[in-house]
């Protein structure tokens, strides 16, 4: 949370402003958790009137000090009211009279000789203004029918920040993508670039990375409807993922969904059709989650018993159904709708003696079950009329959509008696969109198969998706080591001289064998470091004779990196530095070009690349799960030589609560 602070510099009138600030202003937005600016920050070259600007159009609130008639402060002001109508806070010590317009406007007076008396008074002032919808810029008040800009429109996201995310998204480096959301929320510009990098992570499935850069988009404006309806699915997919190895955190993760799906319907009256029709069908898929949840782990003798008893297999069919109602041009919710009701009708037609337990008679249950049928016999006319109509537009401009396809074949499963025909379908589907991921797809069709419904449709569909790799569902753990270079023969204060190197690799090895060793068997053990001569080498060469998978992350291009942090101790060290970046078995990347900090990160002071390099490094190895990653550190419990060493990742990796070794030098 951000505030722009409009007033006086210097003294004026008698009124130090630079103190106003100091002793009233700040301390009361460090109350309230707000940072605060004034045009003072803006250190960039270039108009700082533009920069102004900006800062009025994206601050969350302005704090304007209006105790004196300075031309400044009303000319601010005034761009204030006119861009934004709300949260602008007026403060002033009685020196000069308010001017006739905002004589009727709310202000907080202040003692020029007591300024600590008004920091309660103006922090709680800060709170309320932060919660509150009220409108007060006159302008809008007066022009009712005036809208407001949303300020992201007026944010441009610099060019060279962009070509660095569309680079880790088309290396698939999530670590790098993390980093970029990490730096981007130092800028003005963080929310549209937040947005840009957190759709990419979502649509790679990178699920850990995407939750924490749309919760602080959330964070920023709790209604905002794109973070909650990514974060309704991402919450729910966590979820998914958390089943297998922790209940309560999946239960917790599913409830989150929930309240971010509220937040949706909260907003539904602005909502367009699709956007209606979207919130419905993440309601009903939750829903289809408590089902599926109910009945999962059965015997497969009991499947089908407990998945017709469960309420929440009509609740999720209806939820699709009113989302189909809304757009129905929206086929997920159609084709869904149609799936769970050819669950219920054919589970109620098995389970008989269930079905009926929940009416008051036979024949209720009868008349019941015969609605059904028929609403399927009516969905499945309009859902394939529609799909039929996108792929005949399609096909006029010579175009394909795979997503239209899939729902073709998921059509084909629940209404032909044709198993070829339906293996065909998903056939043409998969391979017009090899790239997509049909994941949703394949597990209705597990779900069919378990339930034991539609057997000769589905066994034939799923044979096209072929068989999971085991492997992947091992969980992965990362050793990321972080340590001193050993000593060139220039180095005055001995940290670690060469003899120690046997030492030290002695005790390396022991401490990956004794935090791999303490591991299930079903966790798989991935080693991340840089390649320095001394600790980083020694790490990776061991990591190799143990059988663990080696990522070497360098800074540089090799033959800067090796000028850099290699060639000093030696060529040996060269040689050794080579044997791993060209092993096969080594997975490489590379971090930049040079040490030069792009143009668009100039304005974060103080940082250095080498800091850069260990968060990068850090976010790569968190892109597995906190809780998954584990540093090694080789150090001797001091400072640094410069920026971004050992220390710098310690204090990083205490930040996100990850589990610490430290090897003593």
């Amino acid at each position: 949370m951000e505030a722009f602070i409009v007033r006086p510099f210097g003294i004026k009138e008698g009124i130090n402003f630079d103190e106003v600030q100091e002793r009233l202003i700040l301390p009361a937005l460090e109350k309230a958790k707000i940072k605060g600016y004034t045009t003072g920050v803006i250190l960039e070259a270039g108009n700082i009137r533009q920069d102004m600007f900006q800062l009025l159009l994206t601050s969350e609130v302005v704090v304007a000090d209006i105790s004196i008639h300075n031309a400044n402060v009303f000319y601010e002001l005034g761009i204030r009211h006119a861009l934004r109508e709300k949260k602008t806070i007026l403060i002033r010590c009685r020196k000069d009279e308010v001017p006739f317009d905002l004589k009727t406007d709310r202000y907080i007076a202040y003692e020029q000789d007591n300024l600590e008396s008004s920091v309660e008074v103006l922090a709680e002032a800060l709170k309320q203004t932060l919660i509150s919808n009220r409108t007060d810029s006159p302008v809008f008040l007066m022009l009712p029918k005036l809208t407001a800009q949303n300020p992201e429109h007026f944010l441009a996201v610099p060019l060279d920040y962009r070509k660095e995310v569309f680079l880790a998204k088309e290396t698939g480096h999530r670590g790098k993508l993390s980093l970029l959301a990490a730096e981007a929320k130092f800028f003005s510009w963080q929310i549209p670039a937040l947005r840009m990098v957190g759709d990419i992570q979502y649509r790679s499935k990178y699920y850990t990375e995407a939750k924490e850069v749309w919760e602080h988009i959330r964070k920023k404006n709790p209604n905002d409807l794109e973070a909650n309806e990514y974060l309704a699915t991402i919450y729910h997919r966590l979820g998914d993922i958390e089943v297998k190895q922790n209940s309560d955190i999946a239960h917790q993760l599913l409830a989150k969904s929930e309240l971010a799906i509220n937040r949706l319907f909260d907003q539904f009256s602005i909502l367009n059709r699709n956007k209606r029709a979207e919130a419905y069908a993440l309601r009903a898929r939750n829903e289809k989650t408590k089902w599926v949840r109910r009945w999962i782990m059965l015997k497969p003798e009991e499947m089908g018993k407990e998945a017709i008893r469960s309420s929440s297999l009509l609740k999720a069919y209806k939820n699709y159904s009113k989302g189909y109602d809304e757009d129905l041009n929206h086929f997920y919710s159609g084709v869904n709708a149609l799936g769970l009701l050819k669950t219920l009708i054919a589970l109620a037609q098995r389970e008989v003696a269930i079905w009926e337990s929940k009416f008051d008679t036979a024949l209720d249950a009868k008349i019941a079950l015969d609605r059904y049928v028929e609403e399927f016999d009516q969905l499945v006319i309009t859902v394939k009329r529609a799909a039929f109509s996108a792929k005949k537009a399609l096909e006029r401009d010579n175009l394909t959509d795979p997503w239209v396809l899939i729902t073709l074949a998921d059509l084909a499963v629940l209404t032909i008696n044709n198993p070829e025909r339906v293996k065909h379908l998903y056939c043409s589907a998969i391979e017009s969109g090899s790239d997509l991921n049909f994941d949703a797809a394949k597990r209705q069709l597990v779900l069919f198969q378990k339930l034991n419904i539609m057997s000769k449709n589905v066994t034939p569909a799923l044979e096209v998706f072929g068989n999971s790799d085991e492997s992947s569902n091992k969980v992965k753990k990362v050793l990321l080591f972080t340590g001193h270079m050993i000593d060139g023969e220039d180095r005055k204060t001995p940290r670690f001289p060469k003899e120690l190197e046997p030492e030290v690799r002695r005790r390396i090895k022991e401490g990956i064998t004794e935090i791999v060793n303490k591991s299930p068997s079903e966790q798989e053990w991935i080693g991340i470091s840089g390649g320095a001569s001394g600790g980083d080498i020694l790490f990776l060469e061991i990591c190799k004779e143990l059988g663990v998978q080696r990522k070497m992350y360098l800074a540089l291009p090799p033959e800067k990196y090796i000028v850099e942090s290699v060639q000093f101790a030696g060529s040996s060290w060269v040689d050794r530095f080579y044997a791993l970046y060209e092993d096969a078995d080594t997975e490489v990347s590379i971090l930049a070009e040079s040490k030069e900090l792009p143009v668009w990160l100039y304005g974060k002071k103080g940082y250095t690349f080498w800091e850069r390099n260990n968060l990068w490094l850090l976010n790569t190895a968190l892109s597995y799960g906190d809780r998954n990653l584990t540093l090694l550190a080789l150090w001797d419990g001091k400072g640094e030589d410069g920026p971004g060493g050992t220390k710098h990742m310690l204090e990083e990796v205490k930040k996100r609560g990850a589990k610490t070794k430290i090897i003593q030098l």
